[in-house]
């Protein structure tokens, strides 16, 4: 449904940080369905661990992050070159199986609740069938520094 063109064009973030490949599915403050490719040559591979590759917990929660932030940005009352959505909290967080070069991360994303300058959604992080990763998490929404 979105490239990375319109992903760009929605999210402040860039390479190294930018943790979405596309958007599969979106529904405007409530919903974002997305898929992070997961490779080798990403710079956190080289100490993360040597000879053993483990994509970082912390890198999943920050993909998650970045769905619900497209979710909420992609609102009709939400003009996202005006605000960034800055994540706050991180509750409920629980890790299943490591991540590792050549998954495919499936990003899904539920608003639970949103209001003029504060959200909350629950993520949770598939490879195929299986549940790697999920979390709540918590986020205000802040004028963006021009």
């Amino acid at each position: 449904m979105l490239d990375i063109t319109a992903i760009q064009n929605r999210l402040p973030h860039r390479y190294p940080f930018l943790m979405v490949d596309r958007i599969l599915e979106l529904v405007p403050g409530k919903r974002a369905v997305a898929l992070k490719n997961v490779t080798i040559n990403e710079p956190h591979f080289t100490g993360h661990y040597p000879g053993h590759p483990i994509m970082p917990g912390v890198l999943i929660i920050e993909a998650l992050a970045q769905v619900g932030g497209l979710a909420v940005l992609s609102s009709e009352t939400t003009d996202s070159s005006e605000v960034v959505p800055l994540l706050t909290g991180v509750d409920k967080a629980r890790f299943r199986r490591p991540v590792v070069p050549g998954d495919q991360l499936r990003l899904e994303v539920d608003i639970l609740q949103l209001r003029r300058t504060i959200g909350r959604c629950q993520g949770a992080a598939f490879v195929g069938e299986d549940k790697v990763a999920e979390a709540e998490l918590v986020f205000v929404i802040a004028p963006r520094e021009q």
